[in-house]
């Protein structure tokens, strides 16, 4: 009886121990926390009309500063406590998740479009047309953006679509570089060479030929610098050169409370922590989408 209780009891640790393994080779294998993140802020985003549980530019002065729910001074009804002026940090958090990542989303995919029509450009056709993008390119690796940024802010005006076309062009010429260099390879291969040998037209070869070679590193691209457009935005709003208020955004937030570290931390620290977690969540997926799509990189667990 004993050596079939004890028995038992080894089986079950056993079993218990293949279904930990299981679920840390499960984790490993799939970027779950980084898409669970993911999902929550897109789902902020797209449904902050509906969840915001306040206005995110009503100001009550008399609540300015109120304390996070774990505080004694905090309240259920305000769980991240107000600004300095009175407005609720959580409203503000939701609607900013969802300016913020509108003004990256457009931004990336028109970096996207551009950066990658120049790199098929200038990786097929080669010569004078080469030299002269990637000495463009270069010029404007050259440019300190932030500068750009600001001269433009004060010239032309802060706003949604300044943002938007800011960021746009710090994304392109990422792509345009990795994309023409594997357009270099792609293009010597026999099944291009065989396209062009039947007559096909370049914008054929380029499109139907060379471009689906290159969407895996297009992808993995995208999501590395989603990351880096999302610390631009909140970095030229943190500097008053991003979307003027009342419309929220997470560098703006950062920005209403570096005077109130010591006394009110919550209103730059809550920002601040999704800031951290959507960059590090887009930088962990775009390394396991790196690893996914390149054979040469591919991890066997």
């Amino acid at each position: 009886m004993e050596q079939a209780t004890g028995q038992i009891a080894i089986d079950l640790e056993t079993s218990r121990g293949s279904r930990l393994e299981g679920a840390v080779t499960f984790l490993r294998r799939w970027p779950v926390f980084s898409g669970v993140i993911l999902l929550v802020f897109v789902f902020m985003a797209l449904f902050a009309p509906v969840i915001v549980p306040h206005d995110p530019g009503l100001s009550v002065l008399v609540e300015r500063n109120i304390p996070p729910f774990w505080y004694e001074e905090g309240t259920w009804r305000y769980p991240l406590g107000k600004d300095p002026i009175g407005r609720d940090v959580l409203s503000r958090l939701i609607m900013g998740a969802r300016t913020s990542l509108m003004v990256v989303a457009v931004s990336i995919v028109a970096g996207t479009i551009l950066g990658t029509g120049l790199g098929l450009i200038a990786g097929y056709y080669g010569g004078f047309i080469d030299e002269i993008i990637m000495r463009l390119v270069d010029i404007w690796y050259g440019i300190p953006f932030v500068m750009v940024a600001l001269i433009v802010a004060i010239t032309v005006g802060a706003g949604l679509h300044t943002m938007m076309g800011l960021l746009a062009a710090a994304s392109f010429a990422g792509f345009v570089r990795q994309i023409r260099a594997e357009v270099l390879s792609i293009k010597e291969r026999d099944y291009v060479a065989l396209a062009r040998v039947a007559g096909a037209s370049p914008w054929r070869i380029l499109t139907l030929h060379i471009l689906p070679g290159v969407l895996n590193t297009v992808v993995v691209i995208v999501t590395l610098s989603t990351g880096g457009l999302i610390l631009a935005e909140a970095f030229l709003s943190f500097l008053g050169a991003g979307i003027p208020p009342p419309t929220p955004t997470w560098g703006a937030m950062v920005a209403d409370g570096r005077e109130y570290l010591r006394t009110a931390w919550w209103i730059t620290v809550v920002p601040g922590i999704a800031i951290l977690l959507i960059v590090l969540s887009l930088n962990f997926l775009g390394d396991w989408l790196r690893d996914r799509l390149d054979p040469r990189l591919r991890q066997v667990l």
